[in-house]
């Protein structure tokens, strides 16, 4: 008992403590916590639009193409536009964007964190865009004839009636969604980022010990992930107490 001790015990020192090695996991984690609040933000605001003239295009497809040609076909050709979008950007690996976006698309650019998030931000937006459309689809007819019968036209129903009920019924699995996008970004580090993933795999480069410096990568990750879900629990409960 006391060898596999003292093993363990040189073991941690060589991973972490020699050459302060453990700066390397808080460094890195604070790179993928970086690159995900940004992506996360940029994720929102992509999905919002995209959803919103999704669902409008749906909603009034009929009426539009009977009243109004002219901006029924306006906005039949930026729905064709989203749906290229969530076509290519569902149907091809993460990993693969981030590689394009990092060697192709901004070749010449040194910031990588940047690309990391625009990468990362323009793949969930995807996502994010089919929950918030169903979201949207999901609030009664009845909302929008409110909101008309208030004087509102149809933007200002979207922005100050439906969006808010709509983040209501989808903010519990948009947290999650946003889980899955923390737990992506460990991809980043196949082009060169150093976040928390590639930070565990400098350490076993340096000390050719693998099993140590990766436990601790997925002991952070797992730690972070329970933290959110026991979050968004609380949230979840709170939304429940709250409709009756």
């Amino acid at each position: 008992m006391t060898e596999w001790f003292e093993k363990f015990k040189a073991d941690f020192v060589l991973n972490f403590l020699d050459d302060d090695h453990w700066m390397w996991l808080l460094e890195g984690l604070g790179q993928t916590l970086l690159i995900t609040f940004f992506a996360v933000l940029l994720g929102i605001a992509i999905g919002v639009v995209i959803a919103i003239i999704r669902s409008t295009f749906d909603k009034n497809r009929e009426t539009l193409k009977a009243r109004n040609r002219f901006t029924y076909g306006l906005l039949a050709f930026f729905n064709a536009i989203c749906n290229i979008y969530l076509t290519v950007i569902r149907g091809t690996p993460v990993v693969v964007q981030l590689m394009i976006m990092y060697f192709v698309i901004f070749a010449s650019s040194t910031n990588g964190t940047m690309v990391a998030v625009l990468a990362f931000g323009i793949n969930s937006g995807a996502y994010v865009a089919e929950i918030f459309r169903s979201g949207i689809m999901a609030i009664d007819k009845g909302q929008f004839e409110a909101g008309r019968s208030l004087g509102f036209n149809y933007i200002q129903t979207m922005i100050y009636i439906v969006v808010p009920q709509m983040f209501k019924v989808v903010l519990p699995t948009l947290c999650n969604e946003f889980i899955v996008l923390l737990k992506e970004t460990s991809i980043a580090g196949y082009v060169g980022i150093e976040d928390l993933t590639k930070a565990g795999d400098l350490i076993r480069g340096r000390t050719f010990s693998a099993f140590m410096p990766l436990i601790a990568v997925a002991i952070i990750y797992l730690a972070i992930v329970m933290l959110f879900t026991w979050l968004v629990g609380k949230l979840e409960r709170r939304l429940r107490n709250s409709d009756h």
